[in-house]
Order: C-alpha cells, then structure tokens, then sequence
C-alpha cells in the first residue's frame, strides 16, 4: 500500500502528496521534522543509529528523531509524532512540546539521486524513558555536544547528511 507524503516547491510551501516511493526515486522536494532530545541539565544530546533495514539513509547516525510530514501535516505536530514512534517518548496534553531550534533546505542527493527536503528541527529537554522502535533504530546512547562534534568533524563517519546542515543550530 503506498504510503502518502506531502510534496513540497522548492521555497517550502506545500504544493501537494505523492507516494513516498516516487518523492525518492524522482528526487521530488518533501519536508521532515525532527527533534533534538536534549537532557533536562542540557549536558547531553541523544544520538542514535539508524537501522540498516531503512529505506533512506540506513545505518547512518543521527541527533534528530524524526520523519517525512504527511499531507496537511503541521511540522509541529509531526515532530511529536515521530518522537513517540522512534523513541517511545509520548507526550501527554500538559506536557512541553519541543520547542523550534532550526529550518533549512537540504538539497543533496542519496544513492546517485537527487534528494531535497525542507527540515525542521525542534528540541525537547527530557530524562524519562526511552524506547527505540526495532524496525527504525538499532542503537542509541547520550553524548556531549563536544563527543558528538568530535565524530562529526570525520567527514566519513556516517552521519544523516541532511542533519549535518543543521549542526551548527542544534549544537553548543
């Protein structure tokens, strides 16, 4: 069954829904939301890997928990989505949402095809529980922004690209 993302022109404004399939493999604009798990004392980010069943970017490291907006999707809301189906953290009406941290465009290209996407990152200061989904995250583990910087200054540690461009927003 095909799965229905929002489409997006190439200044961020939704222009329409196509399957997630054929926004990859036509290289088709989409946005995404994700969010910085940020420890409550702020010392410490949550990074995760990838698992290597992932249709996008498989394998590869990453800060962000997030995904693909749905048709109509608030970027907002998307981010509290994808924060309880990645890391089972599931935030009731009285809770703090994740607060906006950075935005930009990523045009960049995955297995030899063109890749675009508006992103949308948010940060969330939690020590709670965390519960990775099997099939999207294979590991994850909290680090300073110092032990993650020293990581990403290796230009062949896989790390998500599209998160790269945000870096210098969501670090200290």
């Amino acid at each position: 069954m095909p799965e229905m993302i929002a489409v997006y022109d190439a200044v961020g404004h939704e222009v329409g829904a196509q399957d997630r399939a054929e926004v990859y493999e036509q290289g088709l604009w989409h946005a995404s939301a994700g969010v910085l798990v940020r420890s409550l004392d702020g010392s410490k980010v949550y990074v995760h890997k990838r698992t290597d069943t992932k249709a996008v970017f498989a394998g590869m490291h990453d800060c962000l928990a997030g995904g693909v907006l749905g048709p109509g999707e608030d970027p907002a809301e998307a981010a509290v989505r994808e924060l309880g189906e990645e890391l089972g953290i599931v935030l009731g009406p009285h809770d703090d949402r994740p607060l906006p941290l950075a935005a930009a465009a990523w045009d960049g290209e995955w297995e030899g095809r063109p890749m675009r996407c508006h992103l949308f990152a948010y940060e969330l200061r939690y020590d709670g529980p965390i519960t990775h989904q099997p099939e999207e995250i294979a590991d994850g583990w909290w680090w300073s922004d110092e032990e993650l910087r020293s990581y990403l200054e290796d230009p062949h540690w896989p790390f998500v690209p599209d998160t790269r461009v945000l870096i210098g927003d969501l670090l200290r």
